[in-house]
């Protein structure tokens, strides 16, 4: 008999959803504050979409959006949740910012938050637990059966540098500039079950490698693989984990916009045979990303070249253009292509604030206050 735990959940229409994992700052210097608790409980006393929780420390809350066939019903329920979570935390004097790193915190003074998951993480993963005060967006795609799930995780892999280079948003750390587009994922590798979902084709196959690493004691649960890319089999869907959570919810449903148009294409048209070569190349192609961003090179391991990542998304964009327009996403993905063309990014932005206020603290003001919708969008 299958294990229900492994039993893959069917879904239907190329659905998607997004998770966002946030940064709680106080309103004095904009350092993290370590009251999640506390804007949690608020939260709880007021109906909103979507669903806000905890995460891994006192200084992280994660929100998620329902199932969407759509861009405009995401972005629209995004900038509801936002809303809520905004009014909430002001409430409180807090403030709350996107970005995949907060600027200049340390990570010795996170707290973990009291759950049993997050305590135990801490036990088995040490001081990581704390530096796993990072922050990204994982956007869920549905899919239709188990061996459909693993054909686009393959199938995906050879864009993961599109993801991270779309998303890059975490340029600082702990006061530094880490001349990284996103430097948060060095932290997410540094747990051993991070990397790649294993090169299998069919669902049977991977209930099988599951079992074995269970039968070893090394895993309980889909939970405990840190993987770039992984299915979810209870929720019917692929997650992408890879991107840096955006500055604004507008960035994140533009993104989760792409993914889906990118996976209608590849499920529908099958144009890519799954090649071990991918993962032969990935950390490779996965380093330029989150070292040079858009202006990194990638190895296509199908045409055997180096191709530049800005012109490899653009080329795509052209590519997807009629997926997009059967899920609506059009629109979304102009403005998309048109900020690739400019150059416009969340990492430059940033380094753009700092170089013209000279103050690691006023970055993370502007970046709390374009996320709750008081600054203008990154020029």
């Amino acid at each position: 008999m299958t294990d229900p735990m492994l039993e893959f959940t069917p879904s239907r229409g190329f659905s998607m959803g997004v998770e966002l994992e946030l940064q709680i700052l106080n309103s004095r210097d904009y350092n993290l504050a370590r009251d999640a608790a506390d804007l949690l409980g608020l939260l709880e006393k007021n109906p909103h979409p979507g669903a806000v929780k905890p995460e891994i420390t006192e200084s992280m809350i994660e929100v998620n959006t329902s199932i969407h066939h759509r861009h405009e019903t995401l972005v629209a329920e995004l900038m509801r949740i936002r809303d809520t979570v905004a009014e909430a935390a002001g409430r409180l004097n807090l403030r709350i910012a996107g970005g995949g790193s907060h600027p200049f915190h340390t990570w010795t003074d996170r707290r973990i938050y009291p759950t049993d998951r997050f305590k135990h993480i801490l036990e088995v993963y040490g001081y990581l637990a704390k530096q796993f005060t990072i922050f990204g967006q994982h956007v869920h795609i549905g899919c239709p059966d188990g061996d459909a799930a693993l054909y686009l995780i393959h199938a995906l892999s050879r864009y993961v540098p599109h993801f991270i280079a779309l998303s890059a948003s975490s340029p600082f750390q702990q006061g530094e500039d880490t001349s990284y587009h996103s430097s948060r994922l060095n932290t997410v590798s540094a747990f051993p079950l991070s990397g790649q979902t294993p090169f299998v084709h069919a669902w049977g196959e991977f209930i099988n490698y599951f079992n074995k690493m269970r039968g070893f004691g090394i895993v309980e649960s889909m939970k405990d693989f840190y993987w770039d890319i992984r299915p979810k089999p209870e929720y019917g869907t692929v997650e992408i984990r890879v991107f840096d959570t955006p500055l604004t919810v507008e960035r994140a449903a533009v993104l989760a916009a792409y993914a889906q148009s990118l996976a209608r294409y590849l499920l529908l048209e099958r144009p890519l045979t799954p090649l071990r070569d991918v993962y032969l190349l990935y950390s490779h192609n996965r380093f330029q990303a989150c070292r040079y961003g858009l202006d990194g090179t990638l190895v296509d391991a199908y045409s055997q070249r180096h191709v530049g990542i800005r012109g490899d998304v653009l080329d795509m964009l052209k590519v997807i253009a009629p997926h997009a327009a059967e899920l609506g996403a059009t629109a979304a993905l102009g403005q998309l292509a048109d900020d690739i063309a400019a150059g416009r990014d969340d990492a430059a932005w940033l380094r753009e604030q700092y170089k013209s206020r000279g103050s690691l603290n006023d970055v993370a003001r502007m970046q709390s206050e374009l996320w709750m919708g008081n600054a203008l969008t990154p020029a």
